[in-house]
């Protein structure tokens, strides 16, 4: 299987992009982390610095079956202004298997804002859905539709990342990696509290 590919921007959320990284790792799925900051090193919204495999300019994501976008602001924000990064989800957007996953303010400010939602279903960070262009907002932690993985932010990004497993290796081995990390969603119906 290809690399996939995280792209980090100075900052990303880090819950966000770390989950997902961590999961799909796990599912035996390959990701690389991409700066398009020009340094390897890259500061979270809160000031954790992450150090990514590779710089933007030396990556070729020919084939990539995943291009995957973290939240949190300003990250969401300097994604959308790299250029060369909204060519590539262009190009993964029209190719025959290439998929987009994002999360938290990234499914509306980097790919609704591009119009490359149009027609789908979507979900984001609440108070971002104007920026949804072209689809149908929904309110859900996690939606699949068509080519695009999105999720509403960080206490979902398990279920995100998840997700991204179920599309890419099934149900079985996205639950399988689920019951790894003690991950039961079924119980979460019947608490009250998540404290004690």
């Amino acid at each position: 299987m290809k690399d996939s590919f995280l792209f980090l921007a100075e900052g990303f959320e880090e819950i966000e992009a770390i989950s997902v990284i961590d999961i799909l790792r796990r599912a035996d799925i390959p990701v690389k982390t991409v700066s398009i900051t020009g340094s390897y090193q890259v500061s979270g919204a809160h000031g954790i610095p992450v150090i990514a495999d590779l710089l933007f300019e030396s990556i070729s994501v020919e084939d990539a079956p995943w291009l995957i976008l973290p939240g949190g602001l300003p990250g969401a924000d300097n994604l959308y202004n790299f250029a060369p990064l909204q060519n590539l989800l262009r190009q993964q957007a029209e190719s025959a298997d290439g998929r987009i996953a994002a999360i938290c303010a990234a499914p509306a400010v980097v790919l609704g804002q591009s119009g490359l939602l149009d027609g789908e279903q979507a979900t984001c960070y609440p108070g971002f859905e104007d920026k949804l262009q072209g689809c149908e907002h929904v309110d859900s932690p996690v939606v699949v539709s068509g080519k695009f993985v999105t999720a509403n932010g960080p206490a979902n990004a398990i279920r995100w990342a998840l997700n991204i497993v179920k599309c890419t290796k099934g149900e079985i081995e996205a639950g399988s990696i689920a019951n790894g990390l003690l991950y039961y969603p079924r119980l979460e119906a019947g608490m009250d509290h998540y404290f004690g």
